[in-house]
């Protein structure tokens, strides 16, 4: 969020990125020109859908595994969590490097072991060395948050959200297809045969990705992670890199709470008493997501990312009392699922364009940013479960509603300390 007041009328997101940054995101090198360079963005936005896609595949297939295995749906049901465990150590350790490796290396590497965890995955005989396979694949699928960066330093100023927005979409993108296609060609083919295909596009794309990527010549100075060391720091000293993080938990907790109990509701004989597979087709209002963060990039761009996480909270504290009338009413159960997707990838693609162009270390910044809203998710998504058993829907809505409340008022109240002087640093 913007710092100072003059942030009105001169956003954020289009100010040209700091000298450093500048100096720092000008290739050494050329990458691949002509038609190369035209599938730049569409190429990335490709990428980023399928290798997002790796991190939920195994949770639309717990039942096929289960069966397989010869176990219940909830005796594996911890495999979803080891994607999660292991896309978050991802982000801690290999994110960061962006800043100091080169990426292109670095996109082909981690595609590549991606790849042969989920071809170990597919192979597995048991949960154990399947969650083994996961847990390394999850990892090795931060690929985006190594591109995103990338795009936003090299977009026109004027276009630099619209970019970013476009990666965001492929990331949703592949979160819904996930979950829905993921959950169909299991069926149709068996979980393992899902875990070949994801295999084979994300050696395909990572390494057309990695080949399209500029060439860096960069000298690493200091150790292998010192970014993950500098995330505190830097968190401490930029304001808006803070609100950024703060807001996104905020929103991304409400999100996550809301759609990871949605099942329940919906499959439970006291809710809606529908088929998991017909449950699982709600997935499909995420694709609102992917439709919104193209308008968001462009809105982001025109008046700034204030103004534009401002109204996603808006949109977003709408749909939690929509959500709770969903608990009765159809109809106003699609309405918060459309209205909650749109809030999160607008407030999404403004808080991470922020994230982005707000420091000299923009791969150490985006992952602070990533980090903290997977927290604020997985925090409220644990309540949301005892929220629903002890209280129902109800609970649930609670929880939605609590993360948005905190995620606000947090950095309000931190602003203005700041403008009364009580925090050192920094403009309010």
């Amino acid at each position: 969020m913007p710092s100072s007041p003059s942030s009105a009328t001169s956003p954020p997101s289009t100010a040209p990125a700091p000298a450093s940054t500048a100096a720092r995101s000008k290739p050494s090198g050329n990458g691949p020109s002509g038609a190369a360079a035209r599938l730049f963005l569409p190429l990335i936005a490709l990428c980023t859908a399928v290798t997002a896609a790796n991190i939920y595949l195994a949770a639309p297939l717990l039942p096929l595994i289960a069966h397989d295995m010869g176990s219940t749906p909830s005796a594996v049901a911890w495999l979803a969590s080891v994607a999660q465990l292991g896309y978050a150590a991802g982000l801690l350790f290999f994110a960061p490097l962006g800043d100091s490796v080169n990426r292109r290396r670095l996109v082909a590497v981690l595609s590549l072991v991606a790849t042969a965890a989920l071809l170990a995955a597919a192979a597995s005989a048991g949960t154990g060395a399947l969650a083994g396979a996961v847990l390394v694949a999850s990892a090795a699928t931060v690929v985006p948050q190594l591109l995103v960066p990338l795009v936003a330093e090299r977009a026109p100023a004027d276009r630099r959200a619209r970019h970013v927005a476009a990666v965001i979409a492929g990331l949703f993108t592949g979160v819904v297809a996930a979950r829905v296609l993921g959950g169909l060609a299991g069926e149709a083919f068996g979980w393992r045969a899902v875990f070949v295909g994801a295999a084979v596009l994300t050696a395909v794309l990572g390494l057309a990705t990695a080949y399209i990527l500029p060439v860096e010549r960069r000298r690493r100075r200091g150790p292998l992670f010192a970014g993950l060391v500098a995330i505190p720091g830097l968190v401490r000293r930029s304001p808006d890199l803070w609100r950024a993080c703060v807001r996104q938990a905020g929103m991304y907790g409400a999100w996550s709470a809301l759609w990871t109990s949605l099942a329940l509701l919906l499959t439970e004989d006291e809710g809606y008493g529908m088929t998991t597979a017909a449950a699982g087709l709600f997935g499909l209002f995420g694709l609102a997501a992917s439709v919104v963060a193209p308008l968001a990039g462009g809105l982001v761009d025109r008046f700034g990312a204030a103004k534009v996480v401002r109204s996603a909270y808006g949109l977003a504290a709408l749909s939690v009392p929509l959500f709770w009338l969903g608990g009765q009413v159809m109809a106003a159960l699609c309405a918060a699922a459309v209205l909650v997707h749109a809030a999160l990838v607008a407030s999404h693609v403004a808080n991470q364009t922020l994230a982005l162009t707000t420091t000299s270390a923009p791969a150490t910044a985006n992952t602070a940013y990533v980090v903290a809203g997977f927290a604020g998710g997985a925090l409220a998504s644990a309540l949301a479960g005892p929220a629903f058993g002890h209280w129902g829907w109800g609970g649930v809505c609670a929880v939605a509603g609590a993360w948005l409340l905190l995620g606000w008022t947090a950095t309000v109240v931190r602003r203005v300390r700041r403008g009364r002087g009580w925090m050192p640093g920094g403009t309010p």
